[in-house]
């Protein structure tokens, strides 16, 4: 089994994840966000969730730990927890406990290999891929873009130890959901249409269990962007959008960023 799996309408396998925890100083769970380097092609400048492509060395390691299991999820979970780790210096899906220099050692060594494997193997690591809990599919109708599945995944503690790797990003802060629309809405972070609507349906959620037990609820349904128009106007939309778990429908084109 090779990975990317071909796909007829040319979509680009991804992952992202969203990454809670607690605030400090009480309120909604605050979530972790990577600001985009301006002169990278896929949403240049934009405030994103980490994540990025699946490789093919992540589905060669997902077909080891299980050979039994949905390979494309399974494939999307290890490049989540792999992109995570070397974007932000997180360790996140791991059945150990991990010092903070234990992450960074193991974020140089990634960045050095470019692959996951030889990192579990050097510090004795065990994926525990069940702990990224499946969010949503968002696949845009066009040949050449990101067929991405989001996961929802919990650090539970306040104080973490995160540097951005100042090539694809420029910036990290953590913000509740409901923090972060307020930074879109004043111009203070550009945002894309799926982060938005992402983010619209994240700040419903006062706790990670709470965000979990809706995933438990809800089926994880590919979303696929719709256009209409409504009095003159061209709005991009979320078919069938409360069946996905998302409270707003979607919103003007004029104003939706797309990536």
């Amino acid at each position: 089994m090779t990975y990317p799996f071909p796909d007829v309408e040319g979509h680009i396998p991804a992952a992202t994840v969203v990454i809670f925890r607690h605030c400090a100083v009480g309120g909604p769970p605050e979530l972790l966000m990577v600001q985009r380097a301006k002169e990278m092609r896929f949403a240049g400048g934009k405030a994103v969730f980490p994540g990025g492509k699946i490789d093919p060395a992540d589905g060669e390691l997902a077909a080891r730990i299980d050979p039994e299991a949905d390979i494309e999820v399974l494939s999307a979970r290890v490049a989540g927890i792999r992109e995570t780790l070397e974007e932000t210096g997180l360790a996140i899906g791991l059945a150990q406990q991990v010092s903070a220099q234990a992450a960074r050692d193991a974020r140089a060594m990634l960045l050095e290999q470019g692959t996951l494997a030889p990192v579990l193997e050097r510090f004795g690591w065990t994926l525990a891929p069940e702990a990224l809990v499946p969010f949503a599919r968002w696949c845009p109708n066009a040949s050449g873009t990101f067929d991405t599945r989001f996961f929802l995944a919990d650090l539970g503690t306040g104080a973490v130890d995160i540097t951005v790797d100042a090539t694809e990003n420029t910036r990290l802060f953590w913000a509740s959901a409901a923090r972060a629309l307020e930074l879109a809405d004043a111009g203070e972070i550009g945002v894309i249409f799926p982060t938005r609507r992402n983010l619209d349906r994240l700040a419903l959620f006062t706790s990670f269990a709470e965000a979990q037990a809706h995933c438990a609820e809800t089926p994880v349904v590919t979303v696929s962007p719709n256009m209409v128009e409504r009095g003159g106007e061209k709005w991009l939309i979320i078919p069938d959008y409360q069946a996905r778990g998302y409270p707003i429908e979607g919103q003007p084109l004029a104003s939706a960023a797309r990536g």
